[in-house]
């Protein structure tokens, strides 16, 4: 039999191809059969000299975990994969650890209780590989080795991450089910259709993309029963809010309290349907083909109930989304100078927003096109044009929203919150994929670096902990060099990278979009990550490890900076609804709810101590959205490297009381502070390592010194 071999094509993207000929060293072409019987010179680029990938034995094609293959290459997985989803049906696919999974874009009927009950106690390669085998094995886990679990569902936008962390959530509900009569695994449940309303909407790659980040902690106790669970949220895309580029949609929640409109009890929120409104119908179509809306806000509605969200709650949060559609809706006038502007007082769309938020008509109509200027000696009251009152108006909607999200989820939390003794945990993470649209703004900029962070986790414990292990076990192993993509995020996130840049122009009096692309070119010309496009002075290319994607810098600072008004702010703090003065009241640092690091100095974190440590913000400069983000990624990271790196060594609950995020957080800063070497700290009760900061580098006993500053008794040198 001829050697069989891939060679790339740009319709197939990899077609198959077998040698007629014997390739000899220094031959310039292969001469192949391609499958279709023609006859091919195939060039090989004697520089490289790179020859084509080999195939896989027939064999061995279809296996159910790629590691088997005796070729491990991209046109080989790609093949495999396509077999085992067309001639067999297969979705899931093992690579070792890693469970891959094919979107069908259809439901199938895999995940009944009964499948349930047929993976649970079973061993990860016993069974055909599913999202409930990688669920029992972290169950199994964390049982048997009384260690805390992560489940990581990353992916492109559309490829189900969703869907994969419900399935994942809804095993542990099942063979996790609470001992009493709470029903609490119910209410964790609960919790997914009520943040797709709020938090997933249609984009072009897929209807219900998730445009927020989630990490759900699902607490158990010693005998491995759901007692509560935690959320903590990501980066929501705000801007949607007030913008859908063409064929998508606004939050799923808008089109479904349109679709209710006409129910008795919705009268006074005064809609009509979703098309009426500005807010709902800038994509064109306001339907999903397939989707009910008017169902799905009643299975919103069971779901608000079950988490004990009281009836007139739940007006309360239907009326605040409803007055941001009528505020999206109001007519501003441009004045002939083109200096002011003027809202009708007949204008029914405002009445409608004041009388929903319990608000005063005159003074938010006022200050909707007027702002306050403050110097030191006096204050003006200044007229807006048109484009900055829109802009004025537009950013408002985005923070009612933004801050009913966190209320939201706050509750949520509330709801699933547990006063018992938690004896261990299962994290899981759902987090937006990596995206590239026909423009690409700030959105798909923070949520590919997001990415990008992820792809290093994957990264890190795919390759290097198991060649590690491979090392210390000595068995013998061709070290992969696989790619390490710390560049780009150094790119992105490193002194003078693309946010800090951003950061910088959003602070310069006069700084524009122009300006900092201008700034980028400057500095980043020589990133083998960063190009500028030939056609361009106004976007920038980033090569990530998935895709180059070019970004359009329209916009940035705008979105960076995220300006609200404190007039409007104050006026809606003074409603006569508590909920609605609720969602405004402290808010002297505006970071998201859902993402507040500790106090002090934990804007500290990070995780690579090669790096320097981030300055804390100064505190009359508010918190641009990007600076947040990376925030909170960190934070992210942190903790899934802790459940990692700590948890891993201490079954015991009291090291939760011991040895908390927040002590660990603290610590760093101190460390970081003093600029001191790195610490190896052991628990003399337990003995368990713990590093700071988490950095990945062998020391050797004699080197370590602990500051007697740092109260740490009950960490003792061995």
């Amino acid at each position: 039999q001829c050697t069989r071999v891939w060679i790339p094509d740009p319709d197939e993207v990899w077609c198959s191809a077998e040698l007629t000929k014997d390739y000899k060293e220094g031959d310039k072409t292969l001469r192949l059969k391609l499958e279709d019987e023609t006859i091919q010179e195939y060039p090989i680029d004697v520089q490289s000299n790179q020859l084509p990938f080999l195939r896989n034995p027939d064999i061995l094609v279809g296996e159910n975990d790629l590691t088997a293959l005796s070729y491990l290459h991209e046109p080989a997985v790609l093949h495999n994969l396509k077999v085992r989803f067309l001639e067999s049906n297969h979705i899931y696919t093992y690579c070792g650890i890693v469970l891959v999974a094919i979107n069908p874009y259809e439901q199938l009927p895999i995940y009944g209780q009964d499948v349930i009950y047929a993976y649970s106690g079973q061993n990860m390669g016993d069974m055909d590989p599913h999202i409930f085998a990688v669920a029992e094995e972290a169950y199994k886990q964390m049982a048997r080795d009384e260690k805390n679990q992560s489940i990581i569902v990353s992916g492109e936008s559309g490829a189900g991450k969703t869907v994969s962390a419900k399935y994942a959530m809804r095993y542990f509900a099942t063979v996790g089910g609470s001992a009493s009569e709470t029903n609490i695994e119910e209410k964790v449940l609960a919790s997914s259709p009520i943040m797709e309303a709020i938090g997933n909407a249609k984009t072009t790659r897929n209807d219900n993309s998730s445009r927020f980040g989630k990490y759900i902690q699902i607490g158990f106790d010693k005998r491995y029963h759901i007692i509560g669970a935690n959320m903590r949220t990501y980066l929501l895309e705000k801007s949607r809010v007030v913008f859908q580029a063409d064929d998508e949609r606004n939050y799923h929640i808008f089109y479904q309290l349109c679709a209710a409109a006409n129910l008795p009890e919705f009268k006074e929120l005064a809609l009509t349907s979703a098309e009426d409104f500005f807010y709902t119908s800038q994509g064109g179509d306001t339907s999903i083909e397939g989707v009910d809306d008017a169902e799905d806000f009643e299975k919103t509605r069971q779901a608000f109930t079950l988490l004990g969200v009281r009836e007139s709650h739940q007006i309360s949060i239907f009326k605040i989304i409803a007055s941001i559609l009528h505020l999206g809706s109001v007519e501003i006038q441009a004045e002939r100078d083109g200096d002011s502007c003027s809202i009708s007082p007949q204008d029914e769309h405002l009445n409608h927003f004041c009388r929903l938020l319990g608000v005063e008509h005159s003074q938010m109509e006022h200050w909707l096109c007027h702002r306050k200027l403050v110097t030191t000696s006096e204050t003006y009251i200044k007229t807006m044009s048109l484009q900055q009152v829109l802009n004025a108006r537009n950013a408002l909607a985005k923070h009612i929203y933004a801050q009913l999200f966190s209320w939201i989820v706050e509750h949520i939390n509330k709801a699933l919150h547990t006063s018992l003794k938690q004896h261990s945990f299962i994290g899981v993470l759902d987090i937006y994929g990596f995206e590239t649209f026909e423009v690409n703004s700030f959105e798909q900029f923070c949520i590919n670096y997001a990415n990008e962070k992820l792809q290093q986790q994957f990264n890190w414990h795919v390759f290097k902990l198991e060649q590690e292990e491979y090392m210390k076990e000595q068995i013998p192993w061709t070290l992969i060099d696989f790619h390490d993509n710390q560049p780009c995020i150094d790119l992105i996130e490193a002194k003078l990278g693309i946010l800090d840049l951003l950061d910088e122009e959003c602070k310069v009096p006069k700084g524009t979009d122009q300006n900092w692309a201008q700034k980028l070119y400057d500095r980043h010309s020589s990133s083998q990550h960063f190009q500028k496009p030939r056609m361009s002075n106004t976007a920038f290319i980033v090569v990530h490890f998935a895709d180059k994607v070019e970004y359009l810098s329209d916009g940035f600072l705008e979105k960076n900076r995220d300006t609200v008004y404190e007039e409007q702010i104050n006026i809606l703090k003074a409603s006569k609804f508590p909920l609605v003065a609720d969602l405004f009241h402290d808010d002297k640092d505006p970071v998201p709810a859902a993402t507040t690091p500790g106090k002090g100095s934990s804007s500290k974190i990070n995780i690579r101590s090669a790096r320097p440590p981030m300055k804390a913000s100064n505190k009359e400069h508010k918190k641009t959205v990007g600076h947040q983000f990376r925030t909170s990624l960190h934070l992210l990271m942190e903790t899934l490297n802790i459940v990692k790196i700590l948890n891993l060594y201490t079954p015991l609950n009291e090291f939760e009381e011991r040895v908390t995020v927040a002590f660990i957080r603290t610590i760093q800063a101190q460390l970081q502070e003093r600029n001191d070497p790195q610490q190896l700290l052991l628990d003399s009760k337990h003995m368990f390592p713990v590093l700071f900061p988490f950095n990945p580098s062998s020391l050797t006993m004699d080197s370590i010194h602990i500051p007697a500053c740092l109260n740490l008794e009950f960490l003792n040198e061995v």
